[in-house]
């Protein structure tokens, strides 16, 4: 299954340099594998501000929860979660 996820971070200003540091370190490690096994199929910032646009491919909802959740940024995410299907007019064959 195809999702759209929007995330937004928001790092509480008196978060210690060293930890955000760190956080973000493990962040990228975590997304960067989930990207090699193609659950995370995209993944775009949005310019301007702290956020970004993902494509999930993963088997169901609790998949998806489970990997989002993982991430070490959650617990400072706004998250929205998007279903997608295969649109009739499509001629990408990647795309289901």
């Amino acid at each position: 299954m195809l999702f759209k996820v929007e995330m937004k971070v928001n790092i509480p200003h008196d978060l210690p340099a060293e930890v955000v540091d760190e956080i973000k370190a493990t962040e990228k490690a975590y997304s960067q594998d989930l990207q090699q096994q193609g659950k995370w199929r995209h993944l775009w910032r949005v310019a301007g501000s702290y956020s970004n646009v993902s494509i999930f491919d993963v088997a169901d909802n609790t998949e998806l929860q489970e990997l989002i959740s993982a991430l070490p940024l959650f617990p400072y995410m706004d998250i929205s979660v998007t279903p997608l299907c295969r649109h009739p007019s499509s001629i990408s064959s990647d795309d289901s």
